[in-house]
């Protein structure tokens, strides 16, 4: 790793690379309006890192109450200072918690969101259907669950995909340089599904920082995460997957969907109804 003193921090370059938030949470309430005909106002975010999502729930309403739940209290610790002052004067409550998300105890919400695939960190149906389990408990009777899982063709092979980021001016008000990012699928292993992977960030000019962050996951597959869901006591669990357009890159508009055919690669939001 190459470092000096104008090397933004890494959050900064997280949140611009891999979250989407304002999508999240428009696909989220899209679907429980449908589904219940009326706006959810509480939420909770799973392993939430700096809050992001929290914070972007909060600030889209003064009603809104939003609860982030996360096992590193200094990621949390930089949430707090970096994006929950910058949410604005008439958002809603937040709360940032840290613990496990198996033993959190938090009040029941109308969505609860597992985002980034960060839940593949269970490794083993007992496991991984454990959570699940402690997740329905901690929805209203209305609530629904949210996670996302990626897949296809290339999820299972030993690749690097770095993307250019813009320059941007972060929420606390940092500028950040254009820079580098890259997903590097650095191990997968068919017997058991193992993967390790890596982000990578290189700032023109200024430097590299490899291996950002780290994830030791085990890559489930959409029928195993729909199976345990239902194990786990979830009423219903619906699959929504995207379309391409006319550069065969994702259209980012989610239906749902019984059959799929297969792609180099894809993202699926899956959704356990109460």
């Amino acid at each position: 790793m190459k470092r000096n003193r104008h090397v933004p921090d890494v959050h900064h370059l997280y949140e611009a690379s891999v979250q989407g938030v304002e999508t999240d949470l428009d696909f989220a309430v899209r679907i429980f309006r449908n589904k219940r005909k009326r706006k959810p106002i509480t939420l909770r975010e799973d392993f939430c890192g700096t809050a992001s999502l929290a914070c972007e729930w909060a600030r889209r309403s003064p009603k809104n109450y939003a609860c982030g739940v996360d096992i590193d209290q200094p990621t949390l610790d930089w949430g707090l200072q970096h994006n929950v002052p910058y949410i604005g004067n008439r958002s809603g409550e937040i709360e940032l918690v840290c613990a496990d998300v198996l033993s959190a105890k938090t009040p029941s919400v109308d969505l609860l969101l597992a985002l980034n695939f960060s839940y593949c960190i269970f490794k083993t149906r007992a496991q991984l259907r454990e959570y699940f389990e402690v997740a329905r408990r901690n929805l209203t009777e209305t609530g629904l669950f949210v996670l996302d899982l990626y897949g296809g063709t290339e999820a299972i092979e030993a690749k690097l995909e770095p993307r250019d980021i813009a320059a941007f001016t972060a929420k606390d008000g940092t500028e950040v340089p254009a820079f580098e990012y890259t997903w590097d699928q650095h191990l997968f292993n068919v017997i058991d599904h193992h993967v390790l992977n890596y982000i990578h960030f290189d700032i023109p000019n200024i430097g590299k920082i490899e291996k950002a962050f780290t994830y030791d996951w085990r890559l489930w597959t959409l029928p195993e995460i729909q199976e345990l869901l239902l194990e786990a006591g979830f009423r219903t669990v619906e699959v929504y997957l995207h379309d391409w357009d006319e550069d065969g890159d994702s259209d980012e508009i989610y239906r749902r969907r019984k059959n799929y055919e297969n792609a180099l690669g894809w993202v699926a939001y899956i959704v356990g109804i109460n």
